[in-house]
């Protein structure tokens, strides 16, 4: 039987895909689509590509700590971690990221796991700069402004709680021990204490002033890049729009697909982006044919590169459908003990 964050996220993508279709005239939306110009989503994959080359590289700078790899030899594992968010719910992608990379190199996934965690909140915090930054050019639509300001809300106290963390891990590990060996059943303390000494080696990028500007700006560049092949797909199709709302639109719909639903972000993504360019003028049988088939671009062909690097490193669907399960019970990503007081030891350097 399927998880029940399967049937529910399912329901999510179904909720949001009713929104998003409510009232669209067919006749119009094929019609779109018969004449789009296909040839424009070719650059638009090719800086899509180049995109997710920048995040490898700064995967790398945050892994740095743990381990150097190069940015050629993490590039396939990005790639398949972006498959596993493509085709398993949840983003398990993320999970199964830290598996392979565990596979090839070693470094805990626990570890790993924090810098993945800290990639999603820069993520999320330059896609709120993009709200912020664009509100003077492409008004939020107001059925998402509460939406905003609750994400503006989680993302600054998750930051403040990292950044936390990471400047005095001796002080926290003290008041995690606590709380653990008063809490958790004595055979457990162990995994745990290991779990968490090992995410707190992966957050050590916050330590410096220097590495944390490094992060932001290249977060920035990502989505700055992501926004680009809107601007690129946008040109298929027979409308025009600002950058900036582009950049809004960018930024609305990947807020978004945090919200748990089917594999691929269905429903999550098209919604808000449909919303997003009626807000501004287009029509809605334009504006639902350029999201559909831009959200068509994002997923294809990265998954497919993703397919075929995963045969390439030898990754089988069942370590896709283990990462998935430790995505569902997290205790099942504790390494061995043994491996604690060599990162405890890191801790503290």
């Amino acid at each position: 039987m399927r998880s029940w964050k399967f049937w529910i996220g399912l329901f999510i993508s179904i909720f949001f895909l009713s929104i998003a279709l409510r009232g669209l005239d067919l006749s119009n939306f094929w019609e779109t689509l018969r004449h789009a110009n296909y040839w424009w989503l070719l650059p638009g994959v090719g800086i899509y590509t180049l995109v997710v080359w920048v995040r490898t590289w700064r995967w790398r700078s945050m892994l740095v700590h743990i381990q150097p790899i190069s940015t050629q030899r993490l590039f396939p594992v990005v790639v398949i971690g972006y498959m596993g968010n493509n085709v398993y719910p949840a983003r398990a992608g993320e999970v199964l990221r830290s598996y392979v990379l565990r596979r090839k190199t070693g470094i805990p996934m626990s570890a790993s796991l924090a810098t993945v965690v800290l990639e999603r909140l820069f993520d999320g915090l330059v896609m709120l700069l993009f709200v912020f930054a664009t509100l003077p050019f492409a008004p939020l639509p107001p059925a998402y402004r509460w939406m905003v300001i609750g994400f503006s809300i989680i993302f600054a106290v998750a930051l403040a709680a990292f950044m936390l963390l990471a400047a005095q891990p001796e002080r926290m590990s003290r008041l995690y021990t606590l709380a653990v060996d008063t809490f958790l059943p004595a055979k457990l303390r162990p995994r745990v204490h290991g779990i968490f000494d090992r995410f707190i080696v992966g957050l050590q990028s916050l330590r410096s002033p220097r590495e944390l500007m490094t992060i932001f700006l290249t977060s920035t560049l990502i989505w700055l890049g992501e926004t680009l092949k809107y601007w690129f797909v946008m040109h298929a199709f027979p409308f025009e729009v600002s950058f900036p709302v582009l950049m809004l639109m960018t930024a609305v719909v990947n807020l978004f697909t945090t919200i748990p639903s089917s594999p691929g972000y269905v429903g999550t993504f098209d919604a808000p982006g449909i919303a997003v360019l009626t807000q501004f003028g287009v029509a809605q049988a334009i504006a639902t044919s350029y999201t559909l088939v831009l959200h068509v671009a994002l997923w294809l062909p990265i998954t497919l590169l993703g397919a075929g690097y995963m045969l390439h490193e030898s990754v089988g669907w069942r370590d896709m459908a283990r990462a998935a399960e430790m995505k569902e019970h997290p205790n099942e990503i504790a390494e061995p003990d043994a491996e604690r007081d060599d990162v405890a030891a890191g801790v503290s350097s």
